[in-house]
């Protein structure tokens, strides 16, 4: 063996321990990086409704970034809590009703419609399919809807917007079940039947609990799509007594004036719930997600 095999032999370990470095290094840098990068797209406008809910009429009418010369948000707050006779308290009440609702019917739907749609194949699977594709890629119409909920007694009542909002993410709901059913093996549905365990008890005792990563998943994106939805509620659900908490956004802002330091602290309020339901279930997202698309 010559002496440069041999000196190329001895250096390989320091070579392959430079690498690993390397490696490490720009592994660090990329996580600093995307730190970084979150903290500037998500942490920025979060600062800028802090700051100016926390300012006077006067200074949160030049929209920016500056601190206030005092601070104003508890007065602010109390001011918002008090606009309308309590209007937002009456919001929170209609948003906390729909939402909740929504989300226990598209829960039980989605996981039902999901399981039979995937343990189950026949001539009409195709049609279901493009009846659920169809559901994602047409939009809704207006003025048929109005009709509709107008002649079965439905428009402008609870129950009339929130079987909107569960028309409206049901398809995008049973992709999801659906998805997620095909990582449970059916040898799991065969064994409770041989058991004696019927359908029912069978969805119930055994499936549903193992859906929990994925309704975690429905429950966050639902909740905060229905929670935030401000057009549905402004035409299906209309009046001051049925106002949604995006709909109290109008109570500070008109044609001729804006209360900005008021609008603001209104939307620091409203967007507290989605923050606590996504520190709850954010572990459980990506799982939720992701599952049943490798197979």
């Amino acid at each position: 063996m010559s002496e440069t095999q041999i000196a190329v032999k001895a250096e390989a370990p320091f070579r392959t321990k430079n690498t690993r470095k390397r490696k490490t290094v720009r592994k660090l840098f990329s996580e600093i990086l995307a730190i970084i990068l979150s903290l500037i797209i998500f942490g920025v406008p979060f600062y800028f409704v802090i700051v100016n809910a926390s300012k006077d009429t006067k200074e949160s009418s030049l929209l920016n970034m500056e601190l206030p010369s005092s601070f104003q948000l508890i007065e602010n707050i109390q001011a918002v809590m008090a606009a309308q006779n309590g209007m937002i308290v009456r919001a929170f009440f209609n948003s906390m009703m729909i939402t909740g609702f929504s989300i226990a019917i598209l829960i039980l739907v989605g996981a039902m419609a999901g399981y039979v749609l995937q343990r189950r194949t026949s001539k009409m699977s195709p049609f279901f399919n493009f009846l659920i594709l169809a559901g994602l890629i047409i939009p809704p119409a207006i003025v048929p809807t109005i009709w509709v909920l107008d002649g079965i007694g439905l428009f402008k009542t609870m129950p009339g917007i929130i079987l909107v909002e569960v028309a409206l993410n049901l398809p995008f709901t049973i992709l999801l079940y659906k998805g997620f059913m095909a990582t449970l093996p059916k040898e799991l549905d065969e064994a409770a039947l041989i058991d004696g365990c019927g359908r029912m008890r069978l969805f119930f005792s055994i499936i549903l609990p193992l859906l929990k990563p994925v309704s975690a998943t429905v429950i966050v994106l639902t909740a905060v799509g229905v929670y935030n939805d401000f057009v549905n509620p402004l035409y299906f659900f209309p009046g001051a007594e049925n106002a949604t908490l995006q709909l109290t956004l109008y109570n500070f802002s008109s044609m001729y004036n804006t209360q900005w330091n008021l609008l603001f602290t209104n939307i620091l309020l409203i967007s507290i719930p989605p923050l606590i339901l996504f520190i709850f279930f954010n572990k459980k997202i990506v799982a939720g997600m992701t599952a049943g698309a490798v197979k």
